[in-house]
């Protein structure tokens, strides 16, 4: 083999990486073709699987008992009315009273949406903020979600569990005529505002 093709081929092997990452562009690591592709700096694409229940459950007993009893007695009458007791009277009351009260709340919301890095914190904590509507028949379900992450909790499939999120505001909102008619009345509204 001559000399002119053994340094052509070496010069090859050294372009080789550079120009294969010119053709498949940057996608999110760059820094290895070896890497992981995860998130890591502002503007990358992270997506978070949202799996959030509570429950909650609250009881309330309350038991009341108040009894009296109230009695006076005086002499027979006088003269010839002495079958008729001279003064008497007598009273008894008695209250009660036993409440009990149970208010149960159970909520699931289970999703799987995109967000964006919008900020790094000196740490290299992640801040991410990403919102996802969706509209059906003029109904729009909309579910926004801000929160702090850290990036070695951000998985090899470039995904992350709503749990791991640190100050996580996670909303879900819908507007339109299922949502509207799924509410009470304003008539039915003020009445329970007032009993």
């Amino acid at each position: 083999m001559s000399i002119r093709k053994i340094i052509f081929f070496i010069i090859i092997l050294l372009l080789l990486p550079f120009s294969l990452k010119v053709w498949a562009g940057d996608f999110g690591q760059g820094s290895s073709l070896f890497t992981d592709i995860k998130a890591h700096k502002v503007g990358d694409i992270l997506t978070v699987l949202v799996y959030e229940a509570s429950n909650a459950t609250s009881q309330a007993e309350t038991k009341t008992e108040k009894a009296g009893k109230f009695s006076t007695e005086g002499g027979p009458g006088s003269g010839s009315l002495r079958f008729i007791p001279f003064f008497g009277a007598s009273g008894e009351n008695k209250n009660s009273f036993n409440g009990k009260g149970e208010n149960t709340r159970a909520q699931t919301l289970r999703a799987k949406m995109s967000v964006t890095i919008v900020g790094a914190k000196e740490n290299g904590d992640l801040i991410i903020k990403g919102s996802r509507t969706v509209g059906v028949s003029k109904d729009n379900e909309t579910m926004t979600l801000t929160g702090v992450v850290r990036q070695k909790d951000i998985t090899a499939a470039n995904t992350i569990d709503s749990y791991l999120i640190a100050d996580a505001n996670i909303s879900y909102t819908g507007k339109g005529a299922a949502n509207t008619s799924s509410r009470p009345g304003p008539i039915i509204r003020f009445l329970n505002w007032i009993f």
